[in-house]
């Protein structure tokens, strides 16, 4: 009902986007410096900027994000923001104590120009900026790329301007998370652990957006990564980068700037991605994997085998941010699904070569990337050619409703459901979830439209 309207022909598009499948920019640099214990983020732009991204980051998590703004007016607007975020710079330690203020840029503030790097040296040089505290910045504006390259660039900018090398290594290893779920950083350090890895990771939300209720507010949740340990990463032995578009860069500029090298790996969403990078951070740690992984992953396989006729051919449609669909289109089809249509709202040749890799074993696939690639275009090559499955976040449950196919939900941003920030989605236990859930939904498929003779109480 709601998108009949859409049609079957597909048309090339160059200059109109319809239902984007990606945010803007400053939503992911809000959420990344959400990893930084004790972090207020603030959005450099007008007051509806700031209300949206923080809104949006509420619903997903149902957890009260805080974030401050410079409150843009029609001459800011015009004559530019330096005197708003100085002022806001000097009030935002004064009543709300943060240790460190992370500041995005938004379009309005692009547009104009303002340099976000001399304002802030501005406000030290006037000492607006109390000893012991910090001020970071990121550019991210809008009109270009997605909130996951806002995410990558908030992280670049606070590996760059907290990140020191004393020239004495240690022996711990920097994991650069790309963007995943607080349940998801949990996991990497529940890992990390059992390996017997030391490890620092960042940024870390979790302990921030999944936070326990124990009747008190605290305005700076205990969690995420400290300033002092940001301070370490460029004495770490190494780095793992996991996710090439939002953990990469921020790795690539740690080497440059204090020699630690790195390597890039996939999401460990699925078997052979959690595979990767089970080795990778035993390689970089030095040590055997234990017995206990190597049993969680055997679950996962016994999994796959016993219900692999319930997946077997079975066409999937997906979309959402480059980093997951990756390991996610290749674990579908480690599970012998079909991955038929995929779409992905962020640009990126890096994003296109490694999909025309994984997509050699599914040949015909419909992929695309970039503006036009969005929820309309789905919706169409949908129409054109049925699956069985649908994959991506709430805003899938349009096309799911009106074509009648089973949904799961992932990706960002969730805002009908809950348990995406509780539980993860990597690693072998994340993956056996995830499992689960495919086999929930087209099982509950089953059951609802099979014949009176056909209804099975056994599956």
């Amino acid at each position: 009902m709601l998108l009949r309207h859409t049609s079957k022909e597909v048309k090339e598009r160059e200059g109109l986007t319809i239902n984007p499948a990606k945010t803007c920019q400053p939503i992911g640099a809000m959420y990344a410096a959400l990893g930084i214990h004790g972090c207020l983020p603030h959005s450099h732009g007008s007051q509806g900027c700031c209300s949206y991204h923080r809104s949006t980051l509420t619903r997903h998590y149902k957890e009260p994000v805080m974030a401050a703004t410079s409150s843009f007016t029609e001459g800011a607007s015009v004559f530019g923001g330096q005197a708003n975020l100085l002022s806001a710079i000097e009030t935002i330690f004064s009543v709300y104590d943060p240790e460190v203020i992370a500041v995005h840029s938004t379009c309005l503030s692009e547009t104009i120009g303002d340099d976000l790097q001399q304002i802030t040296k501005k406000a030290s040089d006037d000492g607006k900026i109390p000893e012991g505290k910090y001020v970071i910045y990121a550019s991210t504006p809008s009109f270009v790329g997605s909130h996951v390259t806002g995410y990558a660039n908030m992280v670049v900018g606070m590996t760059e301007q907290f990140a020191v090398s004393t020239g004495e290594k240690n022996d711990k290893v920097n994991i650069i998370a790309g963007w995943m779920e607080p349940s998801d950083m949990r996991e990497i350090k529940s890992l990390a652990s059992r390996l017997g890895v030391k490890i620092v990771l960042f940024p870390d939300t979790s302990d921030v957006l999944d936070a326990p209720q124990t009747g008190k507010h605290e305005f700076y949740p205990k969690g995420g990564i400290t300033i002092d340990e940001l301070k370490t990463v460029g004495d770490s032995k190494s780095s793992i980068a996991v996710g090439c578009i939002t953990a990469e860069p921020a790795a690539v500029a740690l080497d440059k700037k204090c020699k630690v090298p790195f390597e890039t790996v996939d999401m460990p969403i699925g078997l052979s991605a959690t595979d990767r990078f089970i080795m990778a951070l035993s390689k970089a740690g030095g040590v055997e994997v234990p017995a206990e992984l190597t049993a969680e992953r055997g679950r996962l396989v016994d999994v796959m085998a016993d219900m692999e006729q319930y997946f077997y051919g079975k066409k999937v449609a997906l979309f959402g941010d480059p980093d997951q669909l990756m390991p996610l289109t290749e674990f579908l089809l480690d599970l012998g699904m079909v991955p038929k249509h995929i779409v992905s709202g962020t640009p990126g040749l890096r994003f296109e070569k490694r999909m025309k890799e994984i997509l050699e074993r599914a040949p015909g696939a419909n992929f695309k990337n970039g503006p036009q690639a969005d929820m309309f275009l789905m919706h169409q090559w949908i129409k054109n050619e049925p699956v069985d499955l649908l994959i991506g976040n709430t805003y899938g449950k349009y096309i799911a409703r009106d074509e009648d196919i089973p949904f799961v939900r992932f990706g960002f941003p969730i805002l009908d459901r809950i348990g995406h920030s509780y539980f993860p989605n990597i690693g072998y236990a994340g993956s056996l979830r995830l499992v689960e859930k495919i086999l929930g939904v087209l099982m509950d498929q089953q059951d609802r439209t099979a014949l009176e003779e056909k209804f099975e109480l056994v599956m």
